[in-house]
């Protein structure tokens, strides 16, 4: 290179890297600040209902005395703070999963988890098992380990082990991930049946079930499904037996920001994390996880309680205002918990050209749903998040899309008459 010569960063940069995308959601955010913008887009917690008061006392009594604030500010384990892992084992037993403080490895979030199994998993050209859609997180996530993918059928008669095999067509099956509960982006919930199916697929495929339970606190109604963590456990004997991988995060239930997640399965796999741990980032802010565990054991149950109350009002005034407002040749699912509804557009509307629109003639936003599939397709849904928004906004932000909906139906663009013709 000569002198003053900048270097060429795209030749540099692994084969990898060609896979690493910004997430859609992410780059909405820069747009939401525009005044006046109804945002049905990020898939977040209401800040108003932090228990920022008890975070705030936590932080106190963490560095009210020099020995424990020491401890707090110190490097740490990279399993995690015990009385954390120790709380996170009491949670688990409540739901049907009997395991020890070394089955459990903190991660900062339960994304920090779906990377570090990405990275234990998925060599270059295995394919990994998804649903479609499925969460954008985890595509990104996974993406940097170059692996290919097939759509994870539960119930399907496709769905054998043999016909996931044949397609893979010698790539090896690695893997195999779903949300269980409230997906992303979805809003559904995996029935017993099927979470039993891909109990039977992964075990006779030999390969780890991912179960990614980010909403699964967030049940407004309805019986509890057991997670597939605790029908195997209740198949197999013992975690330690178990194929699955269970992901866990605070972030929907207290707080996002303070990034705390865990990951609950076999001690063998927990040993294998803690390597990954430590050479990502040694271990996630102890402070934090200190944080994490006073106000779980203080409020969490509680807290869940109310927040799950605020959201079920906002999803029935969201499915109301569908209802009331839409055009009836759109559809949309009835989710009984977590923070989205899934819509499918009238026949020939376009997701992501709807949202350009949508941001100039009626300044509302949403996802489009091509976002969510690994494979492509998904172009004429769309993802609507009511966890952020007010009752009163839901039904103003409703009504405006359905308006741009009408006049999209009655003049379509001319690339929404080529994808209906």
């Amino acid at each position: 290179m000569k002198e003053h010569e900048t270097i060429d960063w795209t030749a540099a940069f692994a084969s990898r890297a060609e896979r690493m995308r910004a997430s859609e959601i992410r780059e909405l955010l820069k747009v939401l600040e525009q005044p006046g913008i109804i945002s049905f887009a990020g898939g977040i917690p209401d800040p108003a209902l932090f228990p920022t008061e008890l975070i705030a006392k936590a932080y106190q009594a963490a560095l009210a005395d020099s020995a424990r604030a020491g401890a707090a500010m110190q490097y740490s384990v990279s399993e995690g703070y015990l009385p954390l892992r120790r709380w996170i084992v009491e949670h688990m037993a409540r739901r049907g999963v009997a395991c020890d403080a070394d089955n459990i490895v903190i991660t900062a979030g339960s994304q920090q988890g779906l990377d570090f199994l990405g990275r234990l998993f998925l060599s270059p050209g295995d394919t990994a098992l998804v649903t479609a859609p499925t969460y954008l997180g985890a595509l990104q996530a996974f993406n940097a380990y170059e692996p290919r993918y097939d759509t994870l059928l539960p119930l399907n008669r496709d769905a054998s082990p043999e016909a996931y095999l044949e397609r893979a067509k010698g790539s090896r099956v690695a893997l195999a991930y779903a949300v269980t509960d409230f997906a992303n982006p979805s809003g559904n919930t995996l029935s017993e049946a099927e979470r039993r199916s891909l109990l039977d697929l992964t075990t006779e495929l030999g390969i780890p079930l991912v179960e990614d339970a980010a909403y699964e606190a967030l049940r407004f109604e309805g019986e509890r499904v057991p997670s597939c963590l605790s029908l195997d456990i209740a198949a197999k004997g013992h975690i330690d037996r178990s194929n699955v991988v269970y992901c866990g995060t605070f972030s929907k239930t207290i707080v996002p920001g303070l990034r705390v997640g865990w990951i609950c399965a076999s001690r063998d796999l927990v040993r294998k994390l803690v390597l990954v741990k430590q050479a990502s980032d040694l271990h996630c802010s102890t402070i934090n996880q200190m944080v994490i565990h006073e106000v779980a054991s203080d409020c969490h149950d509680s807290h869940v309680e109310e927040i799950k109350g605020v959201y079920a009002s906002r999803r029935d005034a969201m499915l109301q205002a569908l209802d009331e407002m839409m055009p009836k040749s759109a559809s949309w699912t009835r989710p009984r918990g977590g923070m989205f509804i899934w819509l499918q557009l009238p026949a020939g509307l376009d997701g992501a050209e709807l949202l350009g629109t949508a941001l100039r003639e009626e300044k509302t936003a949403f996802v489009p749903g091509n976002a969510f599939f690994a494979e492509g397709g998904g172009h004429s849904f769309i993802r609507l998040n009511y966890s952020l928004a007010s009752v009163d906004v839901i039904r103003e932000g409703i009504g405006r899309l359905a308006r741009l909906i009408e006049r999209q139906i009655k003049a379509p663009s001319p690339g929404n008459q080529t994808r209906a013709a």
